[in-house]
C-alpha cells in the first residue's frame, strides 16, 4: 500500500516536476546532475518563501515610511500646539505677575493708611480720655461749689435766725455800739450775696464747659467710629488675600500662625492691646474694637513674616517657559517642575532660608538646597554655576546660582523641586497661589 501512493505520488510530482538532468562539461570529461522531482519541488518551496517574504517585508517598510511620515507631522502638529500653548501661558503668566505688582502696591498702601489711622486713633482715645478727666475734674469742682453755696446759705439763715430772736436781740441791746453791728451784719450778708452770685455764675459756666465737652466727645466718637470702620475694612483687604494664599497652598493657618509667633515672642510695642484702668468695668466697646484692630493687624505682620518664609515667590524674574510639570513622566515620577530660559539666567531663593547643599550631586547636577520653616525644602537643579555656601543664610529675591545643564538634563533648563516633611510636592501650587499677593 506504502509503495503504491510513493508511485502515485512519484507520478504526481512528474507531472509537475519532470525529471530533469544538468550537463557539466570539461575539456576531459562530462558529467551530469539528476534533478528529481522532489529536488525541483523542494527548490520551488524555498524560492517561493524567498519571493513571498521579500514582498512582505517591502510592504512592512513601505507601511512603516508612510507611517512614520504621519508621526513625524502629527508631532510637528503637537509641537505648534504645544509652542503656542507655552505662548499663552508665558502670557497668562506675564499678566498675572502685572496683576501681583498692583495687588502689593494696593497692599502697600492699605498698610500705610493703616498705619495711619492706628496713629490718629491712639491719638483720638488719649484726647478722649483727657477730656473725660476734665469733665470729671469740672464735676468735682460743680458739686464742691454746690456744697459751699449751700453752707453759706445755711449759715446765712442760722444768722437771720439769732438776729431775729430774743436772745440775738438782747445781746445788739447791751452792745456799746449797735451801729457797728448792724454795719458788720450788713457787711456779711453784701459778702454773703456776692458770694452765692459767684457760685451760681460758677456752676453755669461749668455747664456750658461741660455741654461744650460733651458735643467735642460725641463728634470725636463719631471721627473715631469713622476711623474705626475704615481700619477694619482695611484690614479685611489686607488679611483676606494673605489667608487665601496660605490655604490654597495647603498649610493650616493657625498653626502656622502660632510657630511665626512662637519665633517672634517678645511683647512690647504698637501693636500691644490697648489696656485702660476700667476700675473693675468690662473695657468699652471702642477699646474692644481697637483690640480687634491690633489683633489684626498683629494677624497680618505674622502673616507677612511667614510669606517671606515659604516659597511662594518664582525662581526665575527673566522671561522663561515651563517644559516639564510636575507628575508621571515617561513612566517615572518627575517630581519638580522645568523652567527653560538662556543659559546662565540668574536663579533666585524662593524665600528665606538655610543652605543645607551647594555641590553636585548624581543626575541633579549642579544642585542648591534651601531648608526653610514649616519643615519645607527647595532644589534647585542643573545650574552651571553656584553662588551660595553651605550654611548661608539667604532671603527671598536672593540670587544663588545661574542656570545650565549639568547632570542628567537634555537641554539648559532649571529643575525646581519644593519638598514638605522630605516629600515632594507640585512647585506650582505655591507660585499660583501668590499670584494675587505678590
Amino acid at each position: 500500500m506504502r509503495t503504491r501512493l510513493a508511485i502515485k505520488t512519484h507520478a504526481l510530482l512528474e507531472r509537475f516536476f519532470p525529471e530533469r538532468r544538468v550537463f557539466l562539461r570539461s575539456d576531459s570529461d562530462t558529467r551530469f546532475i539528476r534533478l528529481r522531482p522532489l529536488t525541483q519541488l523542494t527548490a520551488f518551496a524555498g524560492a517561493s518563501v524567498l519571493v513571498a517574504w521579500t514582498i512582505v517585508a517591502t510592504a512592512i517598510l513601505i507601511m512603516d515610511s508612510i507611517g512614520a511620515g504621519n508621526f513625524r507631522e502629527q508631532a510637528r502638529r503637537d509641537q505648534i500646539t504645544y509652542q503656542e500653548r507655552l505662548n499663552l501661558l508665558s502670557s497668562e503668566r506675564d499678566e498675572r505677575a502685572n496683576e501681583a505688582v498692583a495687588a502689593q502696591e494696593r497692599f502697600n498702601a492699605a498698610l500705610s493708611q493703616v498705619s495711619t489711622m492706628q496713629s490718629e486713633l491712639l491719638t483720638s482715645e488719649t484726647r478722649r480720655r483727657e477730656l473725660e478727666t476734665g469733665i470729671e475734674v469740672i464735676q468735682a469742682t460743680l458739686r464742691k461749689t454746690m456744697k459751699e453755696r449751700q453752707a453759706v446759705r445755711e449759715e446765712l439763715a442760722a444768722l437771720e435766725q439769732s438776729l431775729e430772736g430774743e436772745g440775738g436781740a438782747t445781746r445788739l441791746a447791751g452792745s456799746d455800739a449797735p451801729d457797728e453791728a448792724m454795719a458788720f451784719l450788713s457787711e456779711a450778708l453784701a459778702e454773703t450775696a456776692a458770694e452765692r452770685d459767684q457760685v451760681v455764675a460758677d456752676a453755669q459756666e461749668a455747664l456750658i464747659q461741660a455741654d461744650k465737652m460733651a458735643y467735642d466727645i460725641r463728634l470725636m466718637e463719631e471721627k473715631n467710629d469713622e476711623i474705626f470702620r475704615q481700619l477694619e475694612e482695611a484690614m479685611t483687604i489686607s488679611v483676606k488675600p494673605l489667608d487665601k494664599m496660605f490655604r490654597s497652598a495647603g498649610m493650616d493657618t493657625d498653626q502656622l500662625l502660632n510657630q511665626v509667633r512662637k519665633g517672634y515672642s517678645g511683647s512690647g510695642g504698637p501693636l500691644m492691646p490697648l489696656s485702660f484702668s476700667t476700675q473693675g468695668d468690662e473695657p468699652s466697646l471702642d477699646t474692644q474694637r481697637a483690640n480687634r484692630i491690633l489683633e489684626g493687624l498683629d494677624q497680618l505682620n505674622l502673616y507677612r513674616i511667614a510669606a517671606q518664609k515659604a516659597p511662594f515667590a518664582s525662581p526665575l524674574k527673566d522671561p522663561f517657559r515651563y517644559t516639564s510639570g510636575f507628575g508621571r513622566r515617561w513612566g517615572r515620577m518627575h517630581q519638580g517642575t522645568d523652567f527653560a530660559a538662556p543659559h546662565g539666567t540668574p536663579i533666585y531663593a524662593t524665600a528665606d532660608g538655610v543652605v543645607v547643599h551647594a555641590d553636585w550631586l548624581s543626575g541633579y547636577g549642579r544642585l542648591i538646597k534651601i531648608q526653610h520653616e514649616f519643615g519645607i525644602e527647595t532644589r534647585y537643579a542643573h545650574l552651571s554655576k553656584i553662588r551660595v555656601n553651605v550654611g548661608q543664610k539667604v532671603s527671598r529675591g536672593d540670587r544663588i546660582g545661574d542656570m545650565g545643564n549639568s547632570g542628567r538634563s537634555t537641554g539648559t533648563h532649571l529643575h525646581y523641586e519644593v519638598r514638605v516633611g522630605g516629600q515632594a510636592v507640585n512647585p506650582m501650587i505655591y507660585i499660583k497661589a501668590a499670584n494675587d499677593v505678590f
